[in-house]
């Protein structure tokens, strides 16, 4: 088995845009990351892009979007160690590795980092959506929402994924907003309340997340209502396949997900490398 490393981001789509898009569930974060680095280049780091090659075909593929970790949902478990040394070599700063389980342990144990799992989530497709009845109304985000979107922002990620590498969340959201995502915001009384973002459709498929709720707006269903909307509003834009991802650790966010409609996938798990 060979690796190739891509230096541009056309290279690597032309040997694995119709693999990545023939499975959109699996990859659906190398299909929206790679989605934003094509939509806003100037605001974004060049991606690490490696395909796996066996007798000239293609056989899977490692990616990362600086400053995120490697996404390992297309990398065969066979090419696990070329894939540790190609890493190791071309990106040894990366902070470590998502992906389904069995996938991103292999790909950290092969790297001979010490690392800690920092994060098991389960991965959930929508079937049929089942809105919540709670107070409030539901709106989208604009412009005017940037700063309050950065803040939820950073207060999701401190508290769900603490070891995350620090991004310019402002930006980011109006970044976010302008491309088009969907940012639905619940409002009760016009005070929001809750905040949860839907991709862009690619290839079909659209990834709900982050949902984030003030802890002081918390248990009135007012995240599983804006997930809801944001699920609602990926439909709207032509998604057949929405899904999500939820913490392992909280089964609050998985019993109200499978209560709005979502149905269990597999597990994933990120490991951050200890440097």
């Amino acid at each position: 088995m060979d690796a190739v490393v891509h230096v541009t981001l056309e290279s690597f789509d032309a040997a694995t845009h119709d693999r990545l898009a023939a499975d959109p569930v699996r990859n659906t974060m190398a299909l929206t990351s790679l989605d934003r680095v094509r939509r806003s280049p100037a605001t974004e780091e060049p991606p690490i892009l490696i395909t796996f090659h066996d007798n000239g075909n293609v056989v899977g593929s490692l990616v990362r979007t600086p400053p995120w970790s490697f996404q390992a949902a297309d990398l065969p478990l066979a090419a696990v160690e070329l894939a540790a040394d190609v890493a190791a070599r071309v990106d040894p700063d990366a902070p470590g590795v998502i992906g389904p389980k069995e996938k991103s342990e292999a790909f950290a144990t092969a790297l001979g980092k010490i690392c800690t799992a920092s994060l098991t989530t389960r991965q959930y497709r929508l079937g049929t959506l089942t809105p919540p009845k709670i107070a409030g109304t539901s709106r989208m985000a604009t412009d005017d929402d940037v700063e309050l979107l950065g803040a939820w922002r950073e207060a999701f990620l401190a508290e769900a994924v603490p070891d995350a590498p620090a991004a310019p969340a402002t930006e980011a959201m109006r970044t976010s907003v302008r491309l088009g995502n969907g940012h639905a915001l619940w409002e009760v009384d016009g005070t929001p309340v809750a905040w949860a973002v839907a991709s862009l459709p690619q290839a079909g498929m659209t990834r709900i997340g982050p949902v984030y709720t003030p802890p002081e707006h918390r248990r009135h269903g007012y995240g599983a209502a804006v997930s809801a909307t944001a699920s609602q509003w990926a439909l709207d834009q032509g998604a057949t396949e929405v899904l999500l991802f939820a913490d392992l650790t909280n089964p609050t966010s998985n019993s109200i997900y499978q209560r709005i409609g979502y149905e269990p996938l597999d597990d994933w798990a990120e490991f951050w490398w200890k440097h």
